[in-house]
């Protein structure tokens, strides 16, 4: 071996060993999942073109140019986007396939509860592969299908994969649509986001089967949902914490323009850094399911979260985190034909109202048919 070669591996094993003993002392890497990280590198499912997001939008590293930067990227506790604008030139730049956070990964896969390697796994949307490799080295090639609606991420996968000695079934396809050919499953594990958890899926899983998947809608969701499907084609489960995801293609959510000459302005309501919290989040992932938030941190630790709704409405809304003293926001805009900010304010009423409850009493059921309902507490409470 070359110098230069075993520096490399000298390099990335660091990387590797320091990456796995932090997620390990988080408690996100449990000891049973350990052995397949180790044996299963993140930078050998990583293109050699990835990107950081930088001043103006994502910057690309590429591993010859900038290796010190490069490794960096590949073992550090944050998703790595490999692929922008589904892979098209010219376009605006938008982050369109990734390779997880490495602590979010290792919590959704102890969240499917797998035993000694029996159970048969569904994963909807590959991505790079790394996710599946680790699936397979603990439960063997034959037990993992995992769905790619792209044909070129599929293909890069499925050779990363053979390049590291795996091969699970990889298929081209819909993942909303599950794999009906390779069904029954006993786990499906999900890696992109979705409004609605496909009935398909529930359908495809035996009872007693789980279903780990993150809901989305924009930062009204970072929702993670654990459900257990039960006898009739009904599966019901918890929120367990949150996950940002990438959403299936078939769910993405448009950009609408902001008519900046209609605003109205405004000074009441919550600070929007209590807004942005995960139990107010799963609130109102049901109760506001037509708009969608997103939020920056900006300077002096002001919170800016705007608002856009499917008519063309708008707001935008400003607080500095002192709501706890009696403050509010420092300043709201809406825009458009409806007050988004007065529904969301309602909406912290009734929340206020309910005691301000926690993510983990809110709950999700689904039925084969795609019936979607948001309960608090009980099953029998539906909200949403």
């Amino acid at each position: 071996m070359t110098g230069t070669a075993a520096d490399t591996v000298q390099q990335w094993q660091e990387h590797h060993r320091r990456l796995l003993d932090g997620l390990s002392a988080s408690g996100a890497l449990t000891p049973d999942w350990r052995p397949s990280f180790e044996a299963v590198p993140r930078h050998r499912f990583l293109p050699e073109r990835i990107w950081r997001y930088g001043a103006g939008g994502y910057v690309p590293v590429h591993r010859a140019g900038e290796p010190g930067t490069w490794w960096e990227l590949a073992y550090a506790d944050e998703p790595v986007v490999t692929q922008l604008d589904d892979g098209t030139a010219g376009g605006p730049g938008e982050a369109t396939s990734s390779s997880s956070m490495p602590s979010l990964v290792a919590r959704m896969l102890a969240e499917l509860e797998v035993g000694r390697g029996g159970e048969r796994v569904l994963e909807i949307g590959t991505g790079t592969g790394w996710n599946a490799a680790l699936l397979v080295h603990r439960l063997g090639d034959a037990r993992v299908v995992t769905v790619e609606v792209d044909p070129s991420l599929a293909e890069r996968a499925r050779q990363a994969l053979a390049s590291a000695g795996r091969a699970p079934r990889v298929v081209w396809g819909d993942g909303a649509a599950g794999w009906a050919r390779g069904a029954p499953y006993d786990r499906v594990l999900a890696t992109c986001s979705v409004l609605r958890v496909p009935g398909a899926w529930v359908a495809q899983t035996v009872p007693g089967g789980r279903i780990v998947v993150p809901l989305h809608r924009d930062v009204w969701s970072g929702g993670l949902v654990s459900l257990t499907v039960q006898d009739g084609g009904l599966a019901q489960g918890a929120f367990t914490g949150r996950a940002w995801f990438m959403p299936l293609r078939a769910d993405r959510l448009p950009s609408l323009p902001v008519d900046s000459a209609t605003g109205r302005r405004s000074a009441t309501g919550p600070d929007p850094a209590l807004i942005t919290e995960p139990g107010f989040c799963a609130w109102a992932f049901a109760r506001l399911p037509d708009i969608t938030m997103t939020y920056a941190d900006e300077d002096g630790g002001v919170r800016r979260v705007w608002l856009t709704g499917r008519d063309g409405s708008a707001a935008t809304a400003a607080g500095d985190g002192r709501a706890g003293d009696g403050g509010g926001p420092l300043e709201v805009w809406q825009y458009g034909p409806a007050s988004l900010w007065d529904r969301v304010e309602a909406a912290w009423r009734a929340y206020e109202d309910e005691g301000c409850p926690r993510q983990g009493e809110f709950g999700l059921t689904v039925t084969r048919d795609g019936r979607q309902e948001i309960w608090l507490r009980d099953p029998g409470r539906v909200i949403g």
